[in-house]
């Protein structure tokens, strides 16, 4: 899976080459993701800007948007799809969002340890995880995102949150699972953000551990495991028994829908 060498974007990927069933792959050039666009800037950034981005869209929540607005490339739209917008389980103390405010979650060694230590970060983002299946406005936005990817003139479509891993994260794989891919090539290309994320959030965790902070906090906030994936593949799979049934009931998408998506994504 391409990845760029964009000094505006963090961690943006190209889905394209992933392998599919039936000696297939996804077509390249389509399926984009990454981190916040705060920084867009085409014209320092030629790479991104011969990817004729079509659409956008943001997984973030109004807090965040409101913070870094996206700077949306030339003639592209925008599409706001909220993932968070009601999970009251992916919240962490004092009522911060653990994969949104990513900044203020680290802010206090002290803190931290006593709301995330001990293991709780890792058990706190397995249950945001799952949230990203059950809450009701996380089958909205991910039911938003694909609707717009089955659209016609959607173009390329760039999906995002802030780091670039959760919610963004689980995007990737429910598009790669509908499309054919196996669990283990949705494994690699969830797991394979880390080392972009990890060089992003350097300064962060470097403030955070230097201060005292256990940085086995840091690296379950920051990081991708396989136990989130696996948080979310199990609850699909409880409440919905695969990915298909998902997709058509859960967030609400046509089988005529899912057709177009294969159609265009599938080479």
């Amino acid at each position: 899976m391409p990845q760029f060498d964009a000094s505006t974007i963090i961690n943006l990927r190209d889905l394209g080459g992933i392998a599919l069933a039936g000696d297939s792959a996804v077509r390249p050039g389509l399926l984009l993701r990454s981190g916040q666009l705060d920084r867009l800037d085409p014209a320092a950034d030629p790479a991104v800007a011969a990817l004729g981005i079509h659409t956008v869209v943001d997984l973030r929540t109004e807090h965040e948007r409101a913070e870094r607005p996206d700077q949306v490339p030339d003639g592209a739209r925008l599409i706001v799809a909220d993932v968070m917008a009601d999970s009251a389980a992916a919240r962490a103390a004092a009522g911060d969002d653990v994969p949104a405010r990513l900044d203020s979650v680290l802010g206090s060694p002290a803190i931290a340890e006593e709301h995330l230590g001990n293991g709780k970060a890792e058990k706190l983002l397995c249950e945001s995880y799952r949230s990203f299946v059950s809450s009701e406005s996380a089958c909205a936005a991910y039911g938003r995102l694909l609707s717009a990817l089955a659209e016609p003139d959607c173009g390329p479509l760039l999906f995002h949150c802030t780091a670039g891993k959760d919610r963004t994260g689980w995007a990737a794989a429910v598009i790669l699972l509908l499309l054919g891919a196996d669990e283990e090539a949705v494994r690699a290309e969830y797991l394979a953000v880390n080392p972009a994320v990890r060089t992003a959030f350097t300064p962060l965790i470097d403030r955070f551990t230097t201060a005292g902070g256990d940085p086995e906090i840091a690296d379950a906030i920051l990081g991708v495991r396989s136990a989130y994936l696996t948080a979310a593949l199990e609850e699909m799979d409880r409440a919905h028994g695969g990915v298909e049934a998902y997709v058509r009931d859960g967030l609400g998408l046509p089988d005529g829908a899912v057709d177009r998506i294969r159609a265009r994504c599938i080479a």
